[in-house]
């Protein structure tokens, strides 16, 4: 063509001669174009862009070759939007684009039509015609005259046309079958974008056929859902508004939970299934509770921490009276923690009696950090799922304790007590719940806890986990060695009788409705509360009592017989009964063999009474009292000893050949053990076979060896307040645990009468009473 050609580009639109489209002129570039055309009656040509998103296309933005179109109509209607009808004619390729126009317009060559007469292209072509009407056919909505019009199709070139007008392709894909001028290629191609379209229609309508019975029951509820939807509606009982803002609601509360980003899309997947199902469905609610969790989790919140170490040291002083030792070591705990916040804080285990206040100083801890304090019981655990939770494919499904209290707690660093963590159940069919707390006490691993319900990682590196435990030998090692042990002692009578004072009595008027005008307990009363009717390491009894006696007071004082009761040492009797306990140990070391040892328990330390006699017989040894075979071993060791050298200890060795000797230690049903009892047993031993009595304010611990050293124990701390709680004065302790006197308390010890034994020699030397024939002569 000699006359420029007006071009009008197009976004995402191919014309194929012989195709008639309507099309919507928006841009004023192609308004202009199209206004020249219709005012001069020309054609226009149709091109490609290359780029749809440009608005202002450039002759280098457009495809060289495009489609020349006659416009059928312009239409322009009342909203001010132009539409054009065009039908294609020929395919032309442009030479050079004309400058300084409104509009694009180029000088172009046409391009002719291939000649068809091949007899390969007239097979290609009937292929297509089979193919492209199979493909029609299994089209949903195909219009009926497509089919007729590929079948009356006589040229190659135009059935290629109008079918690849037809195919379902991007309009990059069809410019490639418009730019081939070659209809034997032209040809394949089309027919290849044919077969693959046919082989998705094929695919489909046999997952359609597949899927169709399995969807009729899922189409019936679906359509009884909706008539009862329908029905609810008329009667006024619609809930679609309420379902809508449940699901806005949760969208609000994951937007605002700040979770982690894995948890945060976790729970958006979660809401998109939960407003594809029905309410009704038994997954529903299980999916509801999850996502409750998820946003109900402190995620990222953390309490601010306000250390201040002198009041925190106020906090202690006023919560607890003694433990001096405890409470520098939290102290020092509390500064580090000040100084370097981002430190791996050490995981702290109170150890001790039961009643010693460990529970309470975690709570004063979380009082002087001001944190929140939450507290889970091990006692009695034995399923792992406790600790990490069960996961959601059960019904009833729930995290562990470790995330339902981190939710209570509401912070990601609060204060978290693990007590009784010595009583949890051992591994089994429901795993070890120890093992599970590995992760969960070891600074280096809990950032990622994983419960098992929640599947995601959530952070524990900021709490500030106490663990309780009343004896250390029932935790495992791997657990014990991530924990720092700190040892609580039992108290003293002086400690009881002050903590009594301070909280105990205050405590239980109020619980009674008391004022302290209306009851006072004299400290004499107190005293002989805690050491004639209580004997314990810790608190709990001595408190029961004290509630004893309030609620006698507020029997009076609520009858009208009396405005103020004053308790007296006198009273008790009449309050609480006889004294329970009672001095015994002049009693039963008043006759030779009966010796006085101390003893280690889960609950403090306590006396033991050891006590042997002799009867004709043939040297056997009888031993009672449900011992254990360590003691059992010590009592042979100890008669072994004073065989080997008896006149060295003034025992007549012929006594052993007429003799049998019977060994016992009261309260037989308690089981006991244990090699600390090996001087005592010696002690008894030598005292019967010598006739000499053992002093009855001296007790003894220690074990023994065949060379007749006297060895180390366990339990000094506890063994000594044992023995002031007994009224005992003198301690016999192994020289090699001089070590352990620092962990008595110091009140204690200025009470204590120590003395130390290296060899079997010194403790009969310190213990035993000059023989009658000897006490005579001396006097």
């Amino acid at each position: 063509m000699n006359e420029p050609l007006i071009l009008i580009p197009m976004r995402d639109i191919v014309l194929f001669p012989g195709m008639a489209i309507p099309i919507t002129i928006g841009r004023e570039q192609s308004l202009a174009a199209a206004q020249e055309a219709v005012k001069n009656g020309s054609k226009i040509g149709l091109v490609l862009q290359k780029q749809p998103d440009i608005n202002e296309p450039a002759s280098d933005h457009l495809h060289p070759i495009g489609t020349l179109a006659n416009i059928v109509r312009y239409v322009t209607t009342s909203s001010g939007t132009h539409h054009l009808v065009v039908q294609g004619e020929e395919r032309f390729r442009v030479r050079d684009y004309v400058e300084g126009l409104p509009y694009l317009a180029a000088h172009v060559d046409m391009i002719p039509e291939a000649d068809d007469d091949d007899p390969e292209i007239k097979a290609r072509m009937r292929h297509l015609q089979e193919k492209a009407i199979e493909t029609l056919q299994l089209l949903p909505q195909a219009p009926p005259e497509a089919v007729a019009a590929i079948q009356s199709m006589e040229y190659a070139g135009a059935l290629a046309d109008l079918v690849s007008n037809f195919l379902d392709i991007s309009p990059q894909e069809k410019q490639v079958i418009l730019e081939t001028t070659a209809l034997r290629e032209r040809l394949d191609k089309v027919a290849e974008h044919v077969r693959h379209q046919l082989e998705v229609l094929k695919l489909t309508r046999e997952i359609d056929q597949q899927t169709k019975q399995s969807m009729d029951a899922r189409q019936r509820e679906y359509m009884l859902r909706e008539r009862l939807k329908a029905i609810q509606k008329e009667l006024g009982e619609d809930d679609d508004d309420s379902n809508q803002s449940e699901i806005d609601e949760l969208k609000q509360a994951i937007a605002d939970a700040n979770m982690s980003t894995e948890a945060a899309e976790q729970a958006r997947k979660e809401l998109k299934r939960l407003q594809k199902m029905p309410e009704s469905s038994g997954e529903y609610s299980m999916i509801r509770t999850y996502l409750d969790w998820l946003t109900d989790l402190p995620w990222n919140t953390l309490e601010a921490e306000n250390i201040d170490i002198a009041k925190a040291r106020e906090v202690l002083d006023e919560d607890h009276y003694g433990l001096e030792k405890i409470k520098k070591r939290i102290l020092e705990y509390l500064a580090v923690r000040k100084l370097n916040p981002q430190g791996r804080s050490p995981i702290l285990c109170f150890v001790g009696p039961p009643g010693v206040g460990k529970t309470s100083l975690g709570k004063s801890i979380a009082r002087s950090l001001g944190l929140p304090f939450v507290r889970s019981s091990l006692g009695g655990v034995h399923d792992e799922a406790e600790i990490r939770g069960h996961r959601r494919t059960y019904m009833g499904a729930l995290p562990g304790n470790i995330i339902q209290e981190m939710r209570k707690a509401g912070s990601r660093n609060p204060v978290f007590m693990l007590d009784e963590i010595d009583k949890l159940g051992g591994g089994g069919f429901h795993g070890d719940p120890a093992a599970a707390l590995l992760e969960v006490l070891d600074p280096a691993q809990n950032e990622t806890f994983r419960d098992n319900y929640l599947a995601l990682p959530f952070d524990l590196s900021k709490v500030v986990f106490i663990a309780t435990a009343n004896v250390l030998d029932s935790i495992p090692g791997p657990l014990r060695d991530r924990m720092e042990i700190i040892s609580l002692p039992g108290y003293t009578e002086d400690e009881k009788v002050e903590i009594a004072k301070r909280y105990l009595l205050s405590r239980q008027l109020e619980a009674h409705g008391l004022k302290p005008a209306q009851a006072h307990v004299s400290e004499a009363a107190l005293r002989s509360i805690v050491s004639d009717y209580t004997r314990e390491a810790g608190c709990r009894n001595l408190e029961r009592e004290i509630a004893a006696v309030l609620r006698n007071a507020a029997i009076q004082i609520a009858e009208g017989n009396t405005e103020r009761v004053a308790i007296t040492p006198a009273e008790l009797p009449a309050i609480l009964g006889s004294q329970r306990f009672e001095s015994e140990v002049a009693m039963r070391t008043s006759v030779p063999g009966v010796a006085t040892g101390l003893a280690w328990t889960p609950v403090g330390g306590d006396i033991l009474f050891i006590e042997t006699t002799k009867m004709p017989g043939h040297g056997k040894l009888i031993i009672t009292g449900q011992l254990g075979d360590v003691m059992k071993e010590s009592a042979q060791a100890a008669l072994s000893l004073i065989k080997s050298q008896a006149r060295r200890f003034g025992v007549d060795p012929q006594i052993f050949e007429k003799h049998d000797i019977h060994l016992h230690v009261p309260a037989g049903a308690i089981p006991k053990d244990g090699p600390s009892a090996g001087v005592s047993i010696f002690t008894s031993l030598v005292s019967l076979l010598s006739d000499r009595k053992v002093r009855s304010d001296v007790a003894m611990t220690g074990e023994i060896s065949l060379r007749g050293l006297v060895l180390p124990i366990g339990g000094v701390k506890e063994k000594c307040l044992a023995a002031l709680r007994a009224g005992i004065h003198t301690v016999m302790l192994p020289a090699r645990n001089r070590r352990d006197l620092e962990d008595v308390p110091e009140n204690a010890r200025k009470q204590l009468n120590f003395i130390w034994l290296e060899r079997v020699e010194d403790a009969i030397a310190a213990a035993l009473e000059l023989p009658e024939v000897a006490m005579q002569t001396a006097a």
